[in-house]
């Protein structure tokens, strides 16, 4: 697969410590494991002239108190409090000052963030998504974007999850629904 790197971007999405370290309050070992594949991408972009855009998924402690239903901390526990280091980029990704770092609040990326206005006032129309919870934001960003006409292309071995089914089913959901399925070693810049 080449791609035109004027028109695409790298979507790394939620690698944090709180999914990447062991330490982290929801920690996934294959979020762990997704990091080399997902580094090697962003990389590869970079040097191509594309695109990198990270996101952060952080709550504010108090964010879910008045919610009638839709309450993370009580499906998952408390996880990237915002301010603290669980809600930090995990320290080995190379996050630059070009890069956009979007901070978003629910599992889809595109919900009430910058994030599509400034992929549209570049020209992006392919991104390349990867980083973390597979079945979680991952697929929920994958969605969304191909909602909004993006072409989405999750890249399976830079995925991570908490159990390798939940990839798998979110793996084969995006490509029968949304999206496709790609290696990171099989995606070339022209």
């Amino acid at each position: 697969m080449t791609l035109d790197p004027i028109t695409t971007a790298v979507v790394v999405v939620d690698m944090q410590n709180g999914f990447c370290h062991p330490d982290g309050s929801l920690y996934a070992p294959g979020s762990e494991e997704a990091l080399d594949p997902v580094t090697d991408l962003v990389a590869r972009v970079r040097e191509a002239g594309g695109r990198v855009v990270y996101t952060r998924d952080v709550h504010p402690p108090e964010q879910f108190e008045d919610n009638h239903y839709y309450d993370e901390f009580e499906r998952w526990g408390e996880h990237v409090v915002e301010g603290t280091w669980d809600a930090e980029l995990h320290d080995p990704l190379d996050v630059r000052e070009a890069d956009l770092v979007v901070e978003k609040h629910t599992y889809d990326a595109f919900y009430d963030t910058q994030l599509e206005g400034w992929l549209r006032a570049r020209g992006i129309e392919n991104l390349l998504l990867c980083g973390t919870l597979a079945n979680v934001c991952v697929l929920h960003t994958a969605g969304s974007a191909g909602l909004r006409d993006f072409r989405p292309m999750l890249v399976e071995d830079a995925i991570g999850a908490l159990e390798a089914d939940h990839r798998e089913y979110a793996l084969e959901h995006a490509d029968w629904l949304f999206g496709e399925v790609v290696e990171h070693a099989d995606v070339d810049f022209e």
